[in-house]
């Protein structure tokens, strides 16, 4: 198949920054795109060749989009999958599969998955709704304090609540959940894994995330990891495992806790370009864009080493702004060496939005990891009030 240069159309369900992201890889290869998303504002609707407004989860707008491009694939999850199965059996490639997509979508599902192939992860419970959990709450079967995620549609820290008391059960809403045992962790990493067609593997090396305490979001990416080369490899090699277990195609990003005594336990996985891998456009050989871009095309992969230390700043929408949004001191922090920004054409902000990121990339990590705070506490992004 010709790829480049050619009729070929690659078909991406979703327009938002990792839609943008991988338009600038298929621009760089002159691969034609259509993009399908929700909202005219979305991040992705000037870089593609063509744009459609239409829900992800509607199984007709899904298929008749599907109809008009040769390889379809996703960067979100949350997409109506009865349409991609049809697609699929009636030929046409989908990357990640659906069937890799119906073990993920589901959290309650995800963590079963890892559970019957010996994957290490906390012990969880599944419930249909809440009064389902608040049942075996009254019954002793659950203990606080513990994880509550909704089963389905949760992200960045939506659907996602500690719980340590029954008042802190009054607001959650009455869905399809999982309780987690809590666990002491004293890292958060990530691995991601690319996969090809014809099954080549490599792996980014494992990164460590500094989560914002309030709102459950990633504020620092750093790589690599700041911990043991024995941890590192055991953190390697389960994300290997999990991604031979889900024989998807694609990127597969395998979120983890490194516990107090050095267990690796699997978190979560995302089948798409993901957050913790954004360093990669600056400070990797090649991306995990292009990467996502070769393994989906059945490409040879990517070197996926780092040239230099990478720390990635999360842009998001400060507290107390809504509305048009202003990046207050980007030139300030521009003028450092080694930070390019990431805006990713959201024009409302409101708190805690992802609006953007920041790549730091020095040959010092030290240097590095003092520069990002600089960065942190230079930009703002904010509203015109």
């Amino acid at each position: 198949m010709n790829y480049f240069s050619s009729d070929f159309k690659l078909g991406i369900l979703g327009g938002g920054q990792l839609g943008k992201m991988i338009l600038a890889e298929t621009r760089k290869f002159d691969i034609q795109t259509y993009v399908l998303d929700s909202s005219d504002e979305a991040p992705s609707r000037f870089g593609s060749h063509a744009f459609y407004k239409g829900s992800l989860m509607d199984f007709d707008t899904v298929y008749q989009f599907g109809k008009m491009v040769n390889l379809l694939t996703i960067e979100i999850e949350n997409v109506n999958l009865d349409a991609l199965d049809k697609l699929e059996a009636e030929g046409l490639p989908v990357f990640p599969s659906p069937k890799t997509l119906r073990m993920i979508q589901n959290k309650g599902k995800q963590k079963d998955f890892y559970v019957e192939n010996n994957i290490p992860t906390s012990p969880h419970q599944r419930f249909v709704d809440l009064s389902d959990l608040k049942k075996s709450i009254e019954k002793d079967e659950l203990d606080f304090p513990f994880v509550w995620k909704c089963a389905q549609f949760g992200y960045d820290g939506n659907g996602v609540k500690i719980v340590r008391s029954a008042i802190d059960l009054i607001n959650l809403p009455d869905v399809e959940c999982i309780a987690e045992q809590m666990v002491p962790f004293k890292n958060e990493l990530a691995v991601i894994v690319a996969r090809s067609v014809s099954g080549e593997i490599k792996t980014y090396p494992v990164v460590e995330m500094e989560f914002h305490p309030e709102a459950n979001q990633v504020e620092y990416v750093i790589c690599p990891a700041r911990i043991d080369d024995k941890v590192a490899q055991k953190a390697t090699d389960i994300a290997l495992q999990v991604s031979q277990a889900f024989n998807h195609v694609g990127l597969l990003a395998v979120e983890m806790f490194q516990t107090a005594n050095d267990e690796i336990l699997v978190n979560e996985v995302a089948p798409r370009p993901h957050n913790s891998g954004h360093y990669s456009i600056e400070a990797s050989y090649t991306s995990q864009f292009e990467n996502h871009l070769r393994a989906i095309l059945n490409l040879p992969l990517g070197n996926t080493a780092s040239k230099v230390a990478g720390i990635m700043v999360n842009l998001v929408g400060e507290e107390g702004f809504s509305g048009q949004v202003v990046y207050e001191n980007i030139e300030k922090i521009m003028a450092i060496e080694g930070v390019t920004p990431h805006i990713y054409g959201k024009r409302e902000t409101r708190p805690f939005r992802k609006m953007g990121h920041v790549t730091i990339v020095n040959e010092d990590m030290t240097e590095a990891r003092k520069i990002a705070e600089e960065v942190k506490n230079s930009i703002r992004v904010i509203s015109i009030i």
